[in-house]
């Protein structure tokens, strides 16, 4: 449960200490977490072993889908297919007159999903690749130890 509400509050965290804005393919990426964690604490307090194990399972298939999110956020950001979120583009100038366009512009801004983000320099992996491996990492982890032998 720890280990699967990490991931998403270590990139809220990297917004806020050094000011990266997500983008919102990066805000999909958190929710299976937050599933992967809540399953995971009623998992960890239920008393029927099956049931227990089914659960750890279904966290670690969510962790799993994250990783599924980053692999397409990977794919954006290398260029190798668009973004289907409209809200991944970035924002245009429409309209005939300045205030058309102000109008049309959104509350507030959003980064492209295709602006990958790297937090350590020099390491070509942007966060939504470290996110893919944290992913397999963890979701692999707890299938395998939903799936072993008591």
């Amino acid at each position: 449960m720890l280990l699967a509400a990490a991931a998403p509050l270590f990139a809220r965290g990297s917004e806020t200490l050094w000011g990266i804005a997500p983008c919102e393919l990066c805000m999909w990426q958190r929710w299976p977490y937050w599933v992967a964690a809540a399953l995971a604490l009623v998992g960890g307090f239920w008393p029927n072993p099956r049931i227990r194990q089914a659960l750890l399972l279904a966290a670690g298939g969510a962790v799993l889908v994250s990783g599924g999110i980053a692999v397409l956020h990977v794919g954006v950001e290398q260029g190798w297919w668009p973004s289907p979120l409209p809200g991944c583009q970035a924002p245009r100038a429409t309209g005939s007159s300045l205030q058309d366009m102000l109008s049309a512009m959104p509350l507030r801004p959003n980064k492209p999903c295709d602006a990958p983000t790297y937090l350590i320099p020099g390491l070509p992996l942007s966060m939504a690749a470290m996110n893919l491996i944290y992913a397999l990492a963890l979701g692999g982890f707890a299938v395998k130890r939903a799936l072993r032998k008591a």
